[in-house]
């Protein structure tokens, strides 16, 4: 059984979007998450926990579902409620018919797929979101939506000369879309933050010599999608 929710009429302007957190308002054009649009976040799994995490700490009843390796404590440490929020660990080939339950539930829906969904499977899905009202955040690519954001650049912070504990990560945060969020956008966030959670950071930070933060990386979209779990872990 899942909790009932009750999902504003579209016709509302100010329900037409879910919040985000605060560091994140201006990579979305409207501010906030649209209602029945899907954002894609290709390999980061703890920037698609941020991005759920406004809605959590909001109200939102949010679903995740195919990110076993995900700990409460983590979804916890980025702001999401852990006391309003549905895991399903591995739905496998029925994951169309359980985000669509999912969705009927929760407001916001995270998910992690092993590969991108067939035409069939993403239009089921796409059809409750309209229905509901609901956000879909991917965890890896979703051909048509609305909104994309991904990790660019990170550097760690924390080690020494060999020797130190990771503390902090400091990422580029690149944003693009559809429609109003055709327009690429830009964000420097901590990522987690020395507290563990979600700020925006000082883009100049990123120069700090190799001594006090690792060398800055540039990565693939490849090596973003193995250092997920780590992501998660980290959290």
């Amino acid at each position: 059984m899942y909790p009932e929710v009750v999902v504003a009429p579209a016709s509302q302007p100010r329900d037409r979007v879910l919040p985000v957190l605060p560091a994140l308002r201006d990579l979305f054009p409207h501010g906030g998450l649209r209602r029945g649009s899907v954002v894609a976040v290709p390999g980061s799994g703890l920037l698609s926990l941020a991005i759920a995490a406004g809605a959590s700490a909001a109200g939102a009843w949010c679903g995740v579902m195919g990110l076993p390796e995900l700990g409460v404590r983590a979804a916890a440490g980025v702001g999401l409620d852990p006391g309003r929020l549905l895991l399903v660990e591995a739905p496998g080939r029925r994951w169309p018919q359980v985000t669509a339950a999912l969705l009927d539930g929760c407001e916001l829906v995270l998910i992690c797929l092993p590969a991108g969904p067939s035409g069939a499977a993403a239009r089921h899905v796409e059809a409750t979101l309209r229905r509901t009202g609901g956000v879909l955040v991917v965890a890896g690519d979703w051909a048509g939506a609305q909104a994309r954001l991904w990790v660019a650049r990170q550097q760690w912070a924390g080690i020494g000369d060999g020797h130190g504990r990771l503390t902090a990560r400091w990422v580029q945060v690149l944003a693009t879309g559809r429609g109003a969020a055709t327009r690429p956008a830009e964000q420097w966030l901590w990522l987690p933050g020395p507290d563990g959670g979600v700020a925006t950071a000082d883009p100049g930070i990123g120069l700090a010599p190799a001594g006090r933060a690792l060398t800055e990386l540039a990565l693939t979209e490849l090596a973003l999608t193995e250092l997920a779990p780590a992501e998660l872990a980290a959290g």
